[in-house]
């Protein structure tokens, strides 16, 4: 539930006292956009325009009053993160070690927006002196590959948990974080919606990895014995996740998908050109259909379901623009 806040004087992220028990400090824009009146955004209209993705309306007014907040409070973040695993290795006698990289998962729906969110917060935080090399690595590069997704019958539920490689994609997070000197990352191509054989991205030591995808918050799975391992989750210092209605996010995907139906899918080389030959009216009942019988059912049976894990919650209204920030405080 979101619970609208109430400014008290210029210091409008006070809350009034609620008798709802949460451990959440809930602030409406205007609020949160005040935490960092002062600080002017490094980022140009062109700049804003070459990051945003396809149907998500993002503007400059968005840029300076949901991302540059967000990407000042990450930066407090990093830097108390840092204090505290140097005063950790203090105490513990231990000799200075490879700096940890800051980690940030970035969640939520198909269509909702999160990778131009994790693409603006890479780009922002980059600026900030104290954490110059920024990351961005997005998870479809560790969906299996189609001929594993064919054999194993799960093309249906592409995007699914288990569609995932999800040992390797822990592995991937467990050696950045340690602090390797390079890590490799599969990459995904849209056009063809399948990896690239053979086709790597390398991390070297970033300040901060962006971690972006379907199921970054999933918690780990149950084996069979009932014991549960690791999740990508737990190596997380900070977790977003970019929520809105279901049915906003539905219309949302339709209308990219008619956009993509006019331009991407009337490629020869697009996995779906078949798409591209439809009807305008077909695709709008394709798109329905690959909503309701797939992404839907992802969205309401394990994407949503942990958005309560987040860190940080930004909420989008039926324009896509955010409206609320929802922030954990215990």
């Amino acid at each position: 539930m979101w619970v609208h806040s109430v400014p008290v004087g210029r210091m409008g992220h006070m809350l009034q006292p609620s008798r709802e028990v949460t451990p959440y400090t809930e602030l409406d824009r205007a609020t949160w956009a005040q935490l960092a009146e002062t600080t002017v955004s490094p980022l140009t209209a062109d700049e804003v325009e070459r990051l945003r993705g396809l149907g998500d309306e993002i503007d400059m007014d968005e840029v300076r009053e949901v991302y540059l907040p967000l990407s000042r409070i990450l930066s407090l973040y990093v830097r108390h993160a840092r204090a505290l695993h140097a005063d950790t290795e203090s105490f513990l006698g231990k000799p200075a070690a490879t700096r940890t990289p800051f980690v940030i998962g970035i969640g939520g729906s198909v269509a909702v927006g999160k990778s131009t969110t994790a693409r603006l917060l890479r780009e922002l935080l980059a600026r900030w002196p104290e954490h110059p090399r920024v990351a961005l690595v997005t998870t479809d590069g560790f969906l299996w590959p189609n001929a594993e997704l064919e054999r194993r019958n799960l093309m249906q539920r592409k995007g699914f948990p288990e569609s995932y490689d999800r040992k390797a994609l822990l592995r991937f997070v467990v050696e950045v974080k340690s602090g390797m000197d390079a890590v490799e990352a599969p990459v995904y191509s849209h056009l063809h919606y399948d990896r690239m054989p053979g086709v790597r991205t390398t991390v070297e030591q970033p300040d901060i990895l962006l971690l972006e995808g379907l199921n970054v918050l999933q918690p780990a799975p149950r084996h069979a014995d009932g014991k549960s391992g690791l999740a990508v989750s737990d190596f997380f210092d900070f977790s977003v996740y970019v929520d809105a209605a279901a049915d906003d996010v539905r219309s949302w995907y339709v209308a990219r998908f008619l956009k993509l139906w006019e331009t991407a899918f009337r490629n020869p080389e697009s996995y779906f050109v078949r798409y591209g030959e439809l009807s305008r009216q077909e695709a709008i009942k394709k798109a329905e259909s690959l909503w309701d019988g797939i992404n839907g059912p992802n969205l309401r049976e394990n994407i949503l379901p942990t958005r309560s894990r987040a860190t940080l919650v930004l909420r989008k209204g039926p324009d896509h623009a955010v409206r609320w920030v929802r922030l954990r405080k215990l």
